[in-house]
């Protein structure tokens, strides 16, 4: 298949023979930082160019005045010279004219510096709702607005987004609290009756004081408090720019709290709260999720497992480049189907900031009727990680400088190093051994080393389904951003871990990072090892690898070459469901987001004694001595 595929691409030399780390600047799969919508905006090129003549206004002041932590907000816009190229952008703190620039490079600054140092939250084309803009010099635009801890102001720019010019302002307008306590983000603890919940605030430990109020839903007089830690970064943790530079904004206060010694499938209400340094009480939004069931339980337990989402704005600004279409498209389909699974696994490649921080409340916000309810686990990709000299292994700046520090901290995991994104978790009669594919996983790591534990840990008799994940292709793919490479996945990938899938039986190993859905045959070494493709029995003697990167971003393309292993592709949005009825019988299904509809789907039947049999290098010393 090597050789094939080599013919098939011409003389182009695969990155995985030269025994060294491949360095990723040059993958085409790659997003440049240029497809952030944010990274359009030359915003440091930004002018003072006030008209008297021209007005931009913003309806309501006031936000939030029933606890809402988000708006629709109205803008209206009159210039008597308007022209093709004007856009608003919203900004937040409203006061974004600054002479407090920092420069990552000398170059980036003007002679003077620039008059604006930090990029827009979204931004919109005058001309988005009117189109007749150019001729009247009128619009009416709707922006969605969520709460951000800061005020915010509208700007009118013309020159297009390469050589932006001041036309207007608006006056700020804010939410009622700023501060308060929103979007939750629950995760499973380090044990299973433990889970946690993460969360963003604008109070600090000096004004308030974090935690959660939570009991059974059915006994409200019983309600238990859990203390919260708090973190939060600063512009010097971020590795390089736009980080550092126009795409820094405050992220605010992360607060997590553990909420331990759980009673397995119960029914949890809680709510996050804040006491004041004055006595009074900040509250958020009551919210509720199942707990956890006993590892090994035998019950309904069902799984959804995706890739590279992203976020999208619903007001329709910020995607004129189409790069994130379909992540509204996940976040609604998963939304609708909240009360049909238990536990989600984003595997990487979560919001796609790129450097641009205030997007990560975006994201956020955008998950949270899924995150709020269900244990949302999540892995780190190439766009929270990668940025040369910080540490991960591709040497690529597909980070945009955050070098991973806003993943690790938005969201809790349980590993014993969260800048170590590798975990195991485990749920009911599912084992989970996450990677982390932006650390090293060769042979000889300290990564290798805890990937072989975590397999060699799980009691097959009590958790049959043996799951890995990773957001790289560290096994099988046949998309054209692979082949271009002149490889089937990422370079050196199976040749080191294939000895430990196949000697601990791992039932399916889960990708993203490609945005499609492809699905193997039981394979090792290359090679179909059951013939059978949609109800597998018995002892099945290889791992089944799925590509599942489809979650929201711009989708990939498959290479124009047919591959023997691969039973099923599909170049669409969609995610996977996996349902457990019992120890011997496990459902897989790959719905797209459009309909929610299955579009491929097989059954595993098995016993303890099939996963115990011996296979090809997977079978322990044995002795006919009696």
């Amino acid at each position: 298949m090597k050789n094939l595929l080599l013919n098939f691409l011409g003389d182009e030399s695969p990155s995985h023979l030269t025994g060294t780390p491949p360095n990723h600047h040059h993958h085409l799969h790659h997003a440049p930082a240029s497809e952030q919508p944010l990274a359009k905006i030359a915003i440091h090129k930004a002018v003072n160019a006030l008209q008297e003549s021209a007005c931009i206004t913003a309806n309501p002041l006031l936000m939030g005045c029933q606890g809402e932590d988000t708006e629709w907000v109205n803008v209206e816009v009159k210039t008597s010279e308007p022209s093709e190229g004007d856009w608003v952008g919203v900004f937040s703190p409203a006061n974004f004219n600054s002479s407090d620039c920092y420069a990552e490079s000398s170059n980036e600054l003007q002679d003077n510096g620039p008059y604006i140092c930090t990029a827009p939250i979204k931004y919109m084309f005058a001309n988005h709702s009117n189109h007749d803009y150019t001729t009247t010099g009128k619009a009416s635009l709707t922006f969605q607005i969520i709460n951000q801890r800061a005020d915010f102001s509208f700007a009118l720019f013309s020159g297009g987004l390469e050589n932006p010019k001041l036309i207007s302002a608006s006056s700020p307008i804010s939410f009622a609290n700023p501060k308060a306590p929103l979007y939750p983000r629950l995760a499973q603890g380090k044990t299973w009756d433990e889970m946690s919940v993460t969360w963003t605030s604008g109070y600090n430990i000096d004004e308030a004081t974090p935690f959660v109020e939570w009991g059974w839903e059915d006994q409200s007089q019983t309600k238990k408090l859990s203390p919260a830690g708090t973190l939060t970064f600063s512009r010097s943790s971020m590795c390089g720019e736009p980080a550092r530079t126009v795409g820094w904004r405050d992220p605010g206060f992360i607060h997590t709290s553990f909420l331990k010694d759980l009673w397995p499938n119960t029914m949890y209400t809680y709510r996050m709260g804040h006491k004041l340094t004055n006595g009074s009480f900040v509250w958020s939004k009551l919210y509720s999720f199942n707990s956890s069931p006993y590892p090994g339980q035998d019950s309904l337990q069902r799984v959804i497992i995706f890739g590279d989402m992203g976020k999208a704005e619903r007001d329709g600004s910020n995607e004129y480049d189409n790069y994130q279409p379909g992540s509204l498209i996940t976040a609604n389909q998963l939304t609708n189907e909240v009360d049909d699974y238990d536990i989600v696994f984003h595997i990487g490649n979560l919001a796609f900031a790129k450097g641009y921080i205030s997007q990560w409340d975006q994201f956020t916000a955008q998950i949270e009727p899924i995150a709020s309810k269900k244990p949302y686990m999540v892995a780190s990709g190439n766009n929270e990680r990668d940025f040369p000299n910080s540490g991960s292994f591709y040497l690529s700046s597909d980070s945009g400088g955050e070098c991973g520090v806003p993943a690790e901290t938005m969201f809790y995991v349980p590993a014993d190093n969260r800048a170590k994104f590798w975990y195991a978790t485990d749920y009911g009669m599912f084992h989970f051994c996450i990677a982390d594919s932006e650390h090293d996983w060769r042979e000889g790591s300290e990564q290798y080393a805890w990937l072989e534990k975590c397999f060699a840990s799980v009691d097959r008799q009590k958790q049959p389904w043996l799951i890995f994940a990773a957001n790289r292709v560290l096994g099988y793919s046949s998309s054209s951003q692979y082949a271009i490479e002149g490889s089937l996945g990422e370079p050196m990938g199976r040749e080191h871990l294939q000895k430990l899938w196949q000697k601990y039986k791992v039932d399916i190993a889960f990708y993203g990072h490609i945005h499609s859905y492809e699905r193997t045959c039981p394979v090792y070494q290359d090679q179909c090892v059951n013939t059978e493709k949609y109800n597998y029995s018995g002892t099945v003697d290889g791992t089944i690898h799925v590509v599942v990167g489809g979650g929201g971003s711009e989708l990939s393309t498959f290479a124009y070459v047919d591959t023997e292993w691969s039973l099923y592709k599909d170049h669409d949005w969609g995610f996977v469901k996996l349902t457990a009825f019992n120890h011997s019988s496990l459902l897989f299904e790959y719905k797209k987001s459009s309909d929610g509809l299955v579009y491929d789907s097989f059954t595993i039947a098995r016993d303890y004694k099939d996963v115990l049999a011996c296979v090809h290098d997977g079978c322990g010393t044995s002795t006919l001595a009696p």
